[in-house]
């Protein structure tokens, strides 16, 4: 075997183990044999090349009559990860360890038609300027997962028709962040990190889920099957805005056909509707909300009447996937319990009873943070893969000794 190929081979097997360990939870030998059907040579192994590369680290636990017992824990402080959140309107980075618990965090209000080179340069500067007010150095930073409003070429990590993205068509997004971040850099979807990031956080034991994206003026949707996202073949997964729902018949729209969804079920065609029922609101965004839970009937008529519109939409989705969750985010506040209220009466009521037994229909447990915390982990996923785990290998080779005094 040549030595490059016996270190590509001791990195799978470390990120094998890295694997295992994410959780966080110490382990034995025998615990990670038993789990692993590893002998025991394979486990010591596979730890001390991440104990080479700073990812674990060895403890000694004294047992009750016996020798110590050696247990191998990750070290979730070992590496950063960038993660960027970038929307139309706003712009979040944070920090996180490699368990995903957000250690820094920083968010602006500003238009993302600044274009990319002004918005990715305040992401790289802003996490440097986070990870030095932790007392880290920007060698620390592992990895940076970016999440956009728009589709993306997963693969290459750039945009493509992107609707109000002035500058961003086509644009080499990793490209242009590894110039001044040497690391790994992961582009997707924000509605496909909202369900990452939904499913890591809070529904680590669902396998397949659906998760409802609504926005001021769209509809979108991350899809779990399996427990891997699904991107699709181009990275259109998920679109779902332009799909025609019945209340939409005639209603014409952007794209150019009649009936899409976004016209009678996003933000805005929520607030339109309160309107035209005599009732003023200024701010979408803040007013639906805060008129639902005043109470104000025309209001909560148009919230459960958008689930219902969202609930024909998602019929054929739950009959083709059958899935085990769906997942509405965004900031509803109170008027989250019509809007669901609203599609379920609808999925439930429409789809088959095989379909939907076991099928849940919940608000967001992530709410703001589901899109940064999916980054995150979209972002971690490099740094435990076997060229991550040889990366960090090579980093630490190359990383100079402090001299004794």
């Amino acid at each position: 075997m040549s030595e490059s190929s016996g270190v590509a081979s001791a990195s799978a097997g470390a990120a094998d183990l890295l694997r295992l360990l994410r959780d966080g939870e110490p382990r034995t030998r025998a615990q990670i044999g038993a789990q692993t059907g590893w002998a025991r040579a394979t486990v010591d192994s596979r730890v001390e090349t991440l104990r080479s590369a700073g990812l674990a680290t060895i403890e000694s636990v004294q047992s009750t009559g016996g020798r110590p017992s050696t247990r191998f824990q990750l070290v979730p402080e070992s590496r950063l990860i960038v993660a960027a959140d970038i929307g139309h309107t706003h712009r979040v980075i944070g920090l996180t360890d490699l368990l995903g618990r957000v250690l820094a965090q920083r968010r602006i209000e500003a238009d993302i038609e600044d274009g990319p080179e002004v918005v990715l340069d305040w992401c790289v500067d802003t996490a440097v300027e986070l990870a030095r007010d932790l007392g880290r150095a920007p060698h620390d930073l592992a990895a940076v997962g970016v999440g956009l409003p728009s589709p993306v070429e997963f693969e290459t990590g750039r945009p493509f028709n992107p609707v109000g993205m002035r500058g961003w068509t086509n644009f080499d997004v990793p490209g242009y962040v590894s110039r001044r971040l040497d690391v790994p850099v992961l582009v997707d979807n924000d509605a496909n990190l909202m369900a990452l990031g939904e499913q890591s956080r809070a529904f680590a034991d669902q396998r397949d889920l659906i998760f409802i994206k609504i926005t001021a003026s769209g509809l979108g949707a991350g899809v779990i099957a399996g427990g891997a996202l699904q991107r699709g073949g181009w990275g259109i997964a998920g679109d779902i805005g332009h799909v025609p729902v019945p209340r939409g018949a005639g209603i014409p729209c952007e794209c150019g056909n009649t009936g899409c969804v976004a016209k009678v079920a996003s933000l805005s065609a929520i607030a339109d509707a309160i309107r035209q029922a005599g009732i003023e609101v200024r701010d979408d965004r803040h007013d639906v909300p805060v008129l639902v839970a005043d109470g104000v009937v025309e209001a909560i008529y148009a919230v459960r009447q958008a689930g219902r519109d969202i609930g024909d939409l998602l019929i054929g989705s739950v009959s083709l996937m059958n899935p085990s969750l769906i997942v509405v985010g965004g900031d509803w506040g109170q008027s989250a319990e019509h809007l669901i209220a609203g599609i379920r009466e609808v999925v439930y009521a429409r789809a088959l009873p095989l379909a939907t037994e076991h099928l849940s229909i919940v608000a967001s447990r992530t709410g703001d943070d589901a899109a940064l915390v999916g980054a995150g982990t979209l972002a971690t996923d490099a740094v435990i893969s076997p060229e991550g785990v040889r990366a960090a290998l090579q980093a630490k080779e190359r990383r100079p000794v402090a001299a004794a005094n």
